[in-house]
């Protein structure tokens, strides 16, 4: 055993900010701590230590006493990060009861009005967060949720997205064409497999055929669609390299695939087991393996707005007859805390996600000419991501300060993480 670093984290009972170890037992490095109240935690975090993950653990966490996270979240001035997206969520009903999901979805009618969400826009805006995500809840639940897009682009919001699980997107037609006309940007999508089984053992209900529907409407009106796989042990796994395949024939609607490694939210009974997780190099394996090598670890670099161990994204360009070229950039440490790197990421990522309004000209195909080249990345961009939330048992506090995904809780703009660990 091999103690890699101190860091500080939380007790998954009582939330009090305690002492941790991250430990490296062979190839596997395990998050531990001791709460004086409730014992001891020991948690996966990384399976298959190798020199290809280098640069996942090249960052080294500043000086200082930490913050008093989770606790003061707001954002508080030892936050090392600016926000890149904001979400925002419109209502806590939804038309699934899902038992993966981390927010706490409910049946109540108390949500915020049009013109509340207008002024939390403006004031977003005044604060120069101006990608905003609309969640929930299921937002589509909202009748009037082309109204509270028009009001984010009125007040100011240059990127508009979604964040839906695609039901009602492809058995209305209509709704999706008020949504563009309104001015949303790109979907976010709940798509966690390529056959029924898997949806209705995470979703509760055969999904395939709604989640096609919604890629095809949304095609129509040339609304660029990520897939969003919530990835659980036993369950999918297998189907990695099977949404990739099915992401990439369906481009360019389909925009790219960011995959989620299931966190446990909430209180549990027990502590959820090391099997039950998946960490970020076993995610990394897959995509290989799966894909023949179609996508390569190489491929990839560690987030570069948050900390290094939170995600992955790796960038490329479909050519004809399925063919892939990477444009991932070089892996830069510490671009992340550069004063400027949240606007340099929210641009890149509304690039990537949105897909360009037709022009009408017919493809060119030789693209060894520059110009067609550069259309064709703009077109046909593709970019596979992936984003390791942290739950109470996993929480570093050290990951946690450079967290660029906020939550709007009332007057507060809360990192992702510690917005939902706290709803126990």
């Amino acid at each position: 055993m091999t103690i890699i670093s101190n860091t500080r984290s939380v007790c998954p009972k009582c939330l009090t900010q305690i002492d941790a170890q991250l430990v490296r037992e062979g190839d596997d490095v395990y998050l531990r701590k001791s709460c004086p109240s409730h014992g001891d935690f020991s948690t996966i975090v990384w399976r298959g230590m190798s020199d290809e993950f280098d640069n996942w653990w090249k960052y080294k966490a500043p000086s200082g006493d930490a913050p008093n996270c989770p606790n003061d979240c707001g954002l508080c001035a030892k936050h090392l990060q600016k926000t890149c997206c904001a979400l925002v969520e419109v209502t806590s009903r939804c038309n699934l009861r899902c038992p993966v999901c981390f927010a706490d979805a409910g049946s109540g009618t108390s949500e915020p009005t049009v013109a509340e969400l207008y002024e939390t826009f403006k004031r977003l805006c005044r604060n120069g967060n101006t990608f905003v995500q609309l969640s929930g809840g299921e937002p589509t639940m909202r009748d009037n949720l082309p109204e509270i897009v028009s009001a984010a682009r009125r007040a100011g919001c240059e990127t508009v997205q979604l964040n839906s699980n695609g039901i009602r997107l492809g058995r209305e037609p209509e709704f999706v064409r008020a949504l563009a006309d309104a001015g949303l940007s790109f979907v976010f999508m709940q798509f966690d497999g390529t056959c029924d089984e898997v949806h209705k053992t995470l979703r509760g209900q055969p999904l395939l055929s709604d989640k096609l529907a919604a890629i095809e409407v949304c095609s129509k009106l040339r609304l660029g669609v990520t897939l969003v796989p919530t990835l659980v042990p036993g369950v999918n796994m297998d189907d990695v390299g099977g949404i990739l395949r099915f992401a990439v024939e369906h481009a360019p609607a389909v925009r790219g695939v960011h995959f989620q490694p299931i966190s446990y939210f909430g209180r549990f009974p027990h502590p959820p087991r090391d099997e039950d997780r998946v960490t970020l190099p076993e995610v990394l394996r897959a995509i290989e393996t799966q894909t023949d090598g179609k996508f390569k670890i190489a491929n990839f670099v560690p987030s570069s707005c948050d900390h290094p161990r939170c995600g992955f994204h790796g960038d490329f360009v479909i050519l004809p007859k399925g063919l892939l070229m990477k444009l991932t950039p070089k892996y830069n440490p510490d671009a992340c805390c550069a004063a400027d790197s949240h606007l340099k990421n929210r641009k890149f990522v509304a690039r990537r996600w949105t897909r360009p309004k037709s022009n009408g000209q017919k493809e060119a195909t030789d693209y060894h000419n520059m110009d067609n080249f550069l259309a064709r990345v703009k077109s046909h961009g593709f970019t596979v991501s992936a984003m390791a939330f942290q739950d109470a048992y996993t929480l570093e506090i050290d990951r946690l300060r450079r967290c660029s995904l906020h939550v709007i809780d009332g007057e507060k703009t809360v990192p992702f993480c510690a917005r939902y660990i706290t709803q126990i």
